[in-house]
């Protein structure tokens, strides 16, 4: 394989396989993922994917970071992380449902409350579910196939909208009980981590100062730095540490740029502040690591 590039992934493409119901190139529901035409090539998501497992087993890659799903578990990608390596046990049964970023822009309008479960999955992707929860999830995701399957429906897609947006709000809810002991949220303190969260996407490669956040945000770096930790339980630097080692890793297994590349993708003085800056926080080497996942 060329890997001098990761390609895009296709929401288009997922419509070939496993006997999916869709709207346009808005959603598609999947309820067969083994036969649908999963690529084992990196794929950079420019799309949602909410996944439920039912039966059996499935690995895959996030970021260069192994990710086992067994029944129970939901697991929740968003845009902008690389996925590859994909496999599934010979029973593997697991629902999809995979919405466009446009189509997703709309059914969150206005819907602040939300951001706490797509911040939550950016670093932890896969979530077990309880019995009873696993039951409504299976129950939205059967409802909400057979209301985008009913092309007669005048009201198709803001009713498959306004049920995709309850859903949401439950996953959500699942999320509050995995923090259910943290100290209770503050609106400001949420808002002003959402948004450091948008902008450190928009620029971690060429932006690691707190500074340079704080005065996008128009706070002071220390009022970011405790707002940050008080809301995530971690700091700005270690935020935009794991975004820029995250990035690190990817181009490093899933493309061919040289060291020197990479590190004048991410803007970095040189070659050699690269590898200090990613041993520090790895442990390994730059040239280590690539050497180490291609044996893998």
């Amino acid at each position: 394989m060329n890997r001098s590039t990761i390609i895009d992934s296709d929401i288009n493409k997922m419509k070939l396989g496993g006997d999916p119901e869709f709207i346009d190139d808005d959603i598609v529901m999947l309820d067969n993922l083994r036969e649908a035409p999963i690529p084992h090539d990196p794929r950079r998501m420019n799309f949602i994917l909410v996944g439920l497992c039912t039966h059996g087993e499935a690995r895959l890659n996030v970021d260069t970071l192994q990710r086992v799903i067994t029944p129970g578990d939901v697991i929740i990608i968003s845009d902008r992380h690389v996925i590859d390596s994909f496999s599934g046990s010979d029973d593997l049964e697991a629902l999809c449902i995979l919405i466009s970023n446009k189509f997703f822009n709309e059914i969150i309008r206005n819907m602040s409350d939300l951001s706490t479960l797509f911040l939550f999955s950016r670093n932890n992707p896969v979530v077990s579910l309880t019995e009873k929860e696993r039951h409504t999830f299976e129950e939205y995701f059967a409802f909400i196939k057979q209301r985008v399957g009913d092309e007669a429906n005048h009201f198709r897609k803001p009713l498959v909208t306004t049920l995709l947006l309850a859903m949401f709000y439950d996953l959500s809810n699942v999320i509050f009980r995995y923090q259910q002991t943290a100290d209770q949220r503050q609106s400001r303190a949420d808002a002003i981590f959402a948004r450091f969260i948008r902008l450190l996407e928009k620029h971690f490669s060429e932006e690691r100062r707190v500074s340079f956040y704080a005065q996008q945000l128009c706070i002071t770096p220390k009022y970011l730095s405790e707002t940050v930790k008080q809301v995530s339980k971690r700091t700005p630097n270690e935020w935009i540490d794991n975004y820029v080692t995250a990035e690190i890793r990817v181009l490093l297994k899933n493309s061919n740029k040289s060291i020197k590349e990479i590190a004048e993708a991410l803007h970095f003085p040189n070659q050699s502040f690269l590898g200090k800056y990613f041993k520090e926080h790895t442990g390994v080497s730059p040239s280590e690591y690539r050497k180490l996942r291609l044996r893998s």
